[in-house]
């Protein structure tokens, strides 16, 4: 049996960095001592959710991997308790911009980097003024305790991603989330619908799924997002074996015996009985009836 405990939390942040990190640490202690081995913790935790408008000042959030506070002390944590910890945070690359996730081994080695591939650019998510087009493709690491994939909040929309993942030996993906109501829309809420998308790619790549969102009400200059959390775990089929509700502070957490998934989906077949041969239309563009209203958030 190779077992590993997975926990997914949520919290609120405010303006202080120090004040979020030591949140954000406190969540992994408690997830720790309940016995986890891998903590996802939500998208851009340092600060408040910037990319609500648009606005420059907001580019000097940016900090490079060596200065990073927030990696720094969980690499110290992840050393002391014996835990994986995914990171996401925004990173300066000499020039370059990028929402980024650090996969902190327990260890407290920083395994690599990836940059967030699929960058939104609506209304309350204005990424694409703040992010560049991650260059590192899709990255799985080698952890302690499972091969772990690791994408960010809009790589989650696409089957692609959580395909290609899977295919390079993921056992466990982890989303990083930033996901609420905008304000602006208040009869259309997207938790479902978010949910039912990745627990759709841990079914049909039969891996665990593991996704951490923000809480809390947040206010831009152009407009709000109620970030309604609900992390939650999907087993191999699917099936949400955990789920968090809206409050602030919540932890999620379940066990899984990687060995035993693997068995399963071995005798499941999908991957010896697919047709690559059939799959080259996936990078067409799509018919213009398909391509989205940047105007709808």
């Amino acid at each position: 049996m190779k077992n590993v405990t997975i926990a997914v939390t949520q919290m609120s942040c405010t303006s202080d960095r120090e004040h979020n990190i030591n949140n954000a640490a406190n969540l992994v202690r408690k997830a720790a001592a309940k016995g986890a081995q891998v903590v996802v913790l939500q998208e851009l935790f340092e600060t408040p959710y910037f990319c609500i408008d648009k606005d420059k000042k907001y580019m000097a959030e940016a900090l490079a991997v060596e200065a990073n506070p927030a990696i720094k002390a969980m690499q110290k944590l992840a050393r002391e308790l014996n835990v994986v910890i995914p990171i996401s945070f925004y990173e300066l690359a000499g020039p370059r911009y990028f929402n980024s996730l650090a996969m902190i081994d327990a260890d407290g080695v920083l395994l690599g980097i990836y940059r967030k591939s699929h960058i939104p650019d609506f209304p309350r998510y204005e990424e694409a003024f703040y992010f560049e087009q991650g260059d590192t493709g899709f990255m799985i690491f080698d952890t302690k305790y499972g091969r772990i994939g690791g994408a960010v909040c809009w790589d989650q929309w696409f089957p692609e991603a959580a395909r290609i993942m899977a295919l390079k030996g993921a056992e466990i993906i982890v989303y990083p989330t930033a996901i609420g109501v905008d304000l602006a829309f208040p009869d259309y809420h997207s938790r479902q619908h978010w949910q039912q998308t990745m627990q759709g790619h841990a079914a049909a790549n039969m891996v665990v799924v593991a996704a951490s969102n923000r809480v809390g009400l947040e206010h831009g200059e152009t407009g709000s997002i109620n970030f309604y959390g609900g992390s939650f775990i999907a087993d191999q089929f699917g099936t949400l074996v955990g789920e968090a509700g809206e409050e602030d502070g919540e932890i999620v957490i379940n066990s899984f015996d990687l060995d035993a998934i693997r068995e399963v989906r071995r005798r499941w077949g999908i991957y010896r009985t697919r047709r690559t041969d059939l799959y080259d239309s996936v990078k067409q563009s799509a018919s213009q009836d398909l391509l989205d209203d940047r105007a709808v958030s």
